[in-house]
């Protein structure tokens, strides 16, 4: 009987690991260099749920505003900065251009 309990948990234990790996592969997109001008690629990227370190890779040249930073209101007309909105787990669902 113990050597049947042994056997299951490590049974368990492996599909769980196996689960675990099994995550959507990530696409790295390749930097964006300036403003942001392809808005629908940048909506699409957004849809992933980004990171800010995500965010920053893809769009090096783009000031990430996250909640909680301090930050002029300056209308800026060339998307050169976003106000991001996260989740719970940091993750940015959206924003808006200021």
């Amino acid at each position: 009987m113990y050597r049947f309990g042994a056997l299951f948990f490590v049974a368990a234990l492996g599909g769980a690991a196996l689960v675990a790996c099994q995550t959507a592969p990530t696409t790295v997109p390749r930097p964006v260099a300036g403003f942001v001008t392809d808005l629908k690629a940048l909506d699409a990227f957004i849809a992933t749920r980004p990171t800010p370190a995500q965010f920053h890779a893809a769009y090096p040249d783009v000031v990430l505003v996250l909640p909680g930073t301090m930050a002029t209101r300056e209308m800026r007309m060339n998307h050169s900065r976003y106000f991001a909105d996260v989740d719970a787990d940091g993750r940015i669902t959206g924003g808006k251009w200021m």
